[in-house]
């Protein structure tokens, strides 16, 4: 089990959780609740203070406090992200501000890193929307849907598909029943942030929630945030002529709206690779899912085995080639991703020993 869905399978949705007014309205707007009351009181014994993290800018923090936002340094351990819940230390003496603890997360979302190293980059916590923007002004790239879709399931949220700049496309409809083909299990909302359309729609989806925007760059997330806003709380700009965005939003950071939720606009994402997604895959590809307990062999891999449920689907035309090869394609990305991670743990297990091994030697040796 990853360590997301190992913080997803202990937690309930927000909505369940009980707001309370402790320690201050201030936090209560950031999503604090009565099970973080509670999961925070011995750390209140030792004189720290709650916060949330509004975003991570290299060995320092902008943390949302009762009494207002503080510039933190944080130190070795688990690296803060936007969106963690904090035990900070104030000292009085005149030293900086410190992140001493985070409290659990609820959810992660997680994908791996570009440079193609093991491990993953966590990009948002305790988030309890992911909503994948995808815009109508270019026919949408499924397969990339897919993909953000498999990344939100895993993290533990839930997922919502945004269709945004539904001005500039003329069959937004029909583009909306294409997604909705593959988005299975998850909403899709049809919006525009210039004419309003869909707004109403997405602030019932967002009220007293922490939701995370998704998406490549130049998807209009940005746009959309300042329209949920009610302000302009980040940059936009146009679109380049080639069609691609241009990266206005450079960090992730909280945003509060006015229903009482909390959005999270993140930088465009160029790749979206996978990173330990055996769940999120199954509930992207439900229906490939579903198929495969119908297959004669139990390691059937769709390709040419007799009694394969997957093509027979396929032939009769109940699935679509075209999925299939994108299950296989992030399958394979996903295999890759697990076999280096384990090669990584047995690296990082190997040095510990080796650095054990040599202290024993450099250790005297009892006398007899």
């Amino acid at each position: 089990m990853s360590s997301q869905q190992h913080h997803a399978s202990r937690s309930t949705p927000a909505s369940s959780h009980t707001p309370v007014a402790s320690p201050s309205d201030v936090l209560a707007a950031y999503g604090w609740d009565a099970d973080r009351d509670t999961e925070f009181a011995p750390y209140r014994g030792h004189g720290l203070i709650p916060g949330r993290i509004a975003r991570v800018d290299r060995s320092l923090c902008e943390v949302v406090t009762a009494d207002g936002t503080v510039r933190a340094a944080h130190g070795a351990g688990e690296l803060p992200c936007t969106g963690d819940w904090a035990a900070l230390e104030l000292p009085d003496d005149g030293r900086e501000a410190f992140v001493a603890a985070l409290l659990e997360r609820r959810t992660a979302l997680v994908r791996s890193q570009a440079s193609g190293r093991s491990a993953g980059q966590v990009l948002a916590v305790n988030v309890d929307l992911i909503g994948a923007a995808v815009p109508l002004d270019v026919a949408p790239d499924l397969g990339r849907l897919e993909r953000l879709l498999t990344l939100a399931w895993e993290s533990g949220a839930r997922p919502l598909v945004i269709l945004t700049k539904a001005d500039l496309a003329a069959d937004a409809e029909d583009l909306r029943t294409d997604v909705e083909a593959v988005a299975m299990g998850v909403d899709v909302v049809v919006a525009s942030a210039l004419t309003g359309e869909g707004l109403d729609v997405l602030d019932a989806y967002t009220a007293g929630q922490t939701v995370a925007l998704i998406g490549t760059s130049g998807a209009g997330k940005s746009t959309l945030t300042n329209a949920l806003a009610g302000a302009e709380v980040t940059s936009v700009q146009d679109v380049r002529g080639d069609g691609k965005g241009r990266h206005t939003t450079t960090w992730r950071e909280l945003v509060p709206l006015p229903n009482g939720g909390v959005l999270v606009d993140t930088p465009g994402m160029r790749g979206v690779g996978m990173y330990d997604v055996g769940e999120g895959l199954d509930r992207t590809f439900a229906d490939i899912d579903a198929l495969v307990e119908d297959c004669r062999f139990a390691d059937c891999t769709h390709d040419s085995e007799p009694g394969c449920a997957v093509l027979a689907a396929i032939e009769a035309g109940d699935l679509p080639q075209r999925r299939l090869d994108s299950y296989r394609k992030l399958l394979r990305e996903a295999r890759w991703i697990a076999s280096r991670e384990d090669h990584r743990i047995r690296a990082e297990r190997a040095r510990e020993w080796k650095l054990i091994h040599k202290e024993m030697r450099r250790s005297p040796s009892p006398k007899k």
